[in-house]
């Protein structure tokens, strides 16, 4: 029999046993489980249930009873409340859902999630996160290959916006490394390139890192969205002239809006030419590299000096899974980073301290996010990676066709991605002549139908003006769930939502 212990105080505290409850806590678990898998994952591809249900912004504070209380809540309120979260979230898993660069829900990938979770690690040492270290160095060797390098590093990010970032200071240090140490003061002016249809986090990079926006050179694009190499020397050029410092060059691989890719061997033969960084921002098209038949679409890219890929967008890796790869493997990353705390990255462990990686991120604590691309991989194999792409780009290329067909439905250009932007023009303005006038009307059709979906809850996509022309649709193909038969409902469900406009 065990003798009981008398109890235990400092300050007041009672230390004896812990405070928590723990078969309430596997219960409140078990019953929440089940929550998630009868209202989320078993009707993700249920195109009868609704993609949002929309509230304003007051009246779902109500709902949702957003106070904090010195007192905690019951199981069965807290339960509730969780009913609550799921209903009035927009259902990014449901078919219909087209608004952004991301959709769908690969299982796999979530079951990683759950089991991260549940473990709670950091990825830093190898001591606390054995598993995930090795994962994510699986995952980052076999990326680099599909990019076609012999060799490299990476890392794992929250978001192609750090990676970007991380590929600017990266790239900042390689052409002035005693800038870790004595800081921004005695620099040249720096400047850096990249296309005006570039991601906004390359000025959002350069303001952060001190840099300066208006050191970021935009460049002219085609009709197409892709940057003109001509138009990048010549701005070259210029800056040198000026007494600038060139040691950057952003190219994008699939365009946030129009889906385009910048011609990557030319603007590296300029890269070569003047000794300057390129980055390719691959974060939204790096995944096209999967599959054999799409990956021309990135030719060029294995002479890039760093690549930003996320595979959350195209692949469903689940957000977030956004790696940073680099062709130098002289441990560049870790010399532009690291801060070699003694409490962390000891060196005089009883293992290899190579794998301790940490050391090589603006993080401490760090998600295992390579974990659920790699879960996913290993299930679906690269084929059925693959055929996530073709088919994805595939329904893009269908819905094109049917919007040709289609009386009110205008292209604004033949995609060569996922990405397909077009206008819907009402019965009223179908006569009218394309004058200041008839832009101005088109310019409102797009927010009230879009306000009008998601009133409805019948599907989600996303609009915007963009280089001079006025709003129009832009609807992105991703998820595996999506069929011909939600392209043909996204074209009745704008033109019933626009009846009577």
């Amino acid at each position: 029999m065990l003798q009981k212990k008398n109890a235990v105080l400092v300050d007041g505290v009672i230390l004896n046993g812990p405070i928590m409850d723990s078969k309430a806590g596997e219960k409140f678990v078990e019953e929440a489980c089940k929550i998630i898998m009868e209202e989320v994952i078993q009707k993700a591809d249920d195109v009868t249930e609704k993609v949002c249900e929309w509230r304003a912004p007051e009246a779902l504070k109500q709902i949702l009873d957003l106070e904090m209380r010195d007192t905690g809540e019951s199981h069965q309120k807290v339960l509730q409340l969780c009913r609550d979260v799921i209903q009035y979230s927009v259902k990014t898993s449901h078919p219909r859902f087209f608004n952004q660069l991301y959709a769908g829900l690969d299982y796999y990938s979530l079951v990683a999630r759950f089991i991260t979770e549940a473990l709670n690690p950091s990825v830093y040492t190898y001591e606390v996160s054995p598993v995930f270290l090795l994962v994510e160095e699986a995952v980052i060797k076999k990326m680099i290959e599909f990019i076609g390098w012999e060799e490299g590093d990476g890392i794992f990010n929250p978001g192609g916006s750090v990676s970007n970032m991380y590929a600017m200071n990266l790239a900042r240090y390689k052409f002035c490394p005693e800038i870790k140490e004595k800081g921004l003061s005695g620099l040249p002016r720096l400047v850096l390139f990249t296309s005006e249809e570039c991601h906004y986090s390359m000025k959002k990079a350069a303001s952060f890192l001190g840099i300066g926006t208006e050191n970021v050179c935009f460049i002219k694009t085609d009709e197409r969205g892709k940057m003109i190499p001509e138009e990048l020397e010549k701005q070259v050029q210029r800056a040198r002239k000026e007494g600038s410092a060139p040691f950057l060059v952003c190219a994008t691989a699939g365009t946030t809006v129009l889906g385009a890719f910048d011609p990557l061997d030319k603007i590296a033969d300029i890269c070569e030419k003047y000794g300057l960084w390129l980055h390719v921002d691959a974060s939204w098209g790096g995944s096209a590299l999967i599959s054999r038949k799409h990956c021309r679409l990135l030719h060029g890219i294995h002479r890039a000096d760093s690549v930003a890929w996320n595979p959350h967008k195209m692949l469903l890796a689940g957000i977030q899974c956004c790696a940073l790869l680099v062709k130098d493997n002289s441990s560049l990353l870790k010399k532009c980073y690291s801060a070699k705390a003694a409490y962390l990255f000891q060196q005089d462990k009883f293992y290899d301290v190579s794998y301790d990686t940490g050391d090589k991120s603006i993080q401490c604590s760090r998600r295992p996010d390579a974990f659920k691309f790699w879960l996913m991989w290993k299930a679906l194999g690269t084929m059925g990676l693959e055929e996530r792409v073709n088919r994805a780009l595939a329904l893009a290329r269908y819905l094109v066709d049917e919007i040709k067909k289609r009386e009110g439905f205008q292209l604004i250009l033949e995609p060569e991605y996922a990405n397909v932007c077009f206008w819907y023009i009402p019965p009223s303005l179908r006569k009218m002549e394309e004058g200041p006038e008839f832009w101005q009307k088109l310019h409102q059709i797009a927010p009230i139908i879009k306000e009008r979906m998601m009133k409805k809850g019948s599907m989600m996509l996303g609009y915007q003006p963009h280089q001079g022309k006025v709003n129009f649709f832009r609807q992105v193909v991703i998820s595996p769930q999506v069929s011909r038969e939600d392209m043909d409902f996204l074209l009745d469900e704008i033109q019933l939502l626009a009846k009577d406009l």
